[in-house]
């Protein structure tokens, strides 16, 4: 007997990237993708990106963040809105966040406001 139900939801970080600021690149000015980015490099301006974004321990983002859902190594200056975000070990945020869920892992560092709820990005 098969069981129907909702597929397993794959994670984040094993998804195709189908955009990357690499490591030494320095991007100013706003940053709109499509799909699951990746952010090695520093994006001075605001990020908005369709599925999910992944800021590497390098990256670094001077601005607002508006994103289905994030996962955090790197550094942000500003403020996040998104479904779901997860702050690594080595991840620093300053800002205000609004978002459903919140993983903070134990070294990661959050200075700002947060506020829970349904988010619709």
């Amino acid at each position: 007997m098969a069981i129907f139900g909702k597929k397993d939801k794959v994670a984040l970080d094993l998804q195709a990237i189908s955009t990357l600021i690499s490591e030494g690149s320095v991007l100013d000015g706003s940053l709109t993708a499509p799909a699951v980015a990746r952010i090695d490099g520093l994006v001075n301006g605001d990020v908005t990106v369709t599925e999910g974004l992944i800021l590497g321990e390098k990256g670094e983002v001077k601005g607002n963040i508006i994103t289905k859902e994030i996962v955090v190594y790197g550094t942000v200056h500003g403020d996040i809105q998104t479904e779901s975000i997860e702050i690594r070990a080595t991840g620093k945020i300053t800002g205000q966040i609004k978002t459903q869920t919140l993983l903070v892992e134990t070294g990661g560092v959050y200075n700002g406001q947060l506020t829970m709820g349904v988010v619709k990005v």
